[in-house]
């Protein structure tokens, strides 16, 4: 099953952000941050991953998690096939 470039964008979005806040959750526990802290930040962490699984279902889910190869070059190949050369403009 294919998944629209919409939702890979948002799954993209959504990965940066479960990263994120996966990380800064380790940070503070390891830092020693209050356990208020610490849990909201889990919290958010296992929220993420349930939102995407309620909107979209198992598919969208499985590809938050489990990413394919590539999946996120895709879209910036298919955004722009200029190679980033640019010619000097004529002066009149």
């Amino acid at each position: 099953m294919s998944i629209p470039v919409s939702d890979r964008v948002l799954l993209s979005r959504a990965r940066r952000k479960l990263v994120a806040f996966s990380g800064l959750s380790l940070v503070a526990l390891a830092v020693g941050l209050p356990g208020w802290s610490v849990a909201a930040l889990l919290l958010i962490s296992v929220a993420i991953p349930a939102a995407v699984g309620l909107t979209g279902g198992g598919s969208l889910l499985r590809e938050l998690l489990r990413p394919r190869p590539g999946a996120d070059t895709d879209r910036w190949r298919a955004r722009s096939t200029d190679s980033g050369t640019r010619r000097p403009r004529a002066s009149a």
